[in-house]
């Protein structure tokens, strides 16, 4: 099985490099942490204790247990990003859309920046991100 997670840029914002790592690095971590919960309850002296729980498909445990292959591509429009993204979700994919919150750049406007498609089996994103040009 070979899994990949893809993100998906604007290239049209122009951001610093630095910041695109940044807003690719948090659309790469958003499905954990949108699977993560924090969970507590109380030891046998009476004190709090908490746990971590994460809960993954088959092939997210195959992605982090092997790979961790990401490809990056890019659009050139809010819209772009947005049908690709929606393409994905309503093709039963895992999608996440950061919006960046504007302090460094953007002018203090929130703006959508990037998503992160999977990870998936590789033959789930045909059609959906492979006509996209490579960052």
């Amino acid at each position: 099985m070979n899994t990949k997670q893809v993100i998906v840029m604007r290239k049209d914002l122009n951001m610093r490099r630095g910041k695109q790592i940044a807003q690719g690095s948090h659309a790469s971590m958003a499905f954990i942490t949108k699977n993560f919960s924090i969970s507590q309850t109380i030891d046998s002296q009476g004190d709090p204790c908490f746990f971590a729980c994460l809960t993954f498909t088959e092939e997210i445990n195959h992605w982090l247990e092997n790979s961790f292959r990401k490809i990056c591509v890019y659009v050139n429009s809010e819209e772009e990003l947005q049908a690709v993204h929606q393409k994905a979700l309503d093709s039963g994919l895992v999608s996440y859309m950061i919006e960046d919150n504007g302090a460094t750049e953007f002018n203090g406007v929130k703006t959508k920046t990037c998503c992160a498609i999977g990870p998936h089996v590789d033959e789930k994103f045909k059609g959906i991100t492979d006509h996209l040009p490579l960052l």
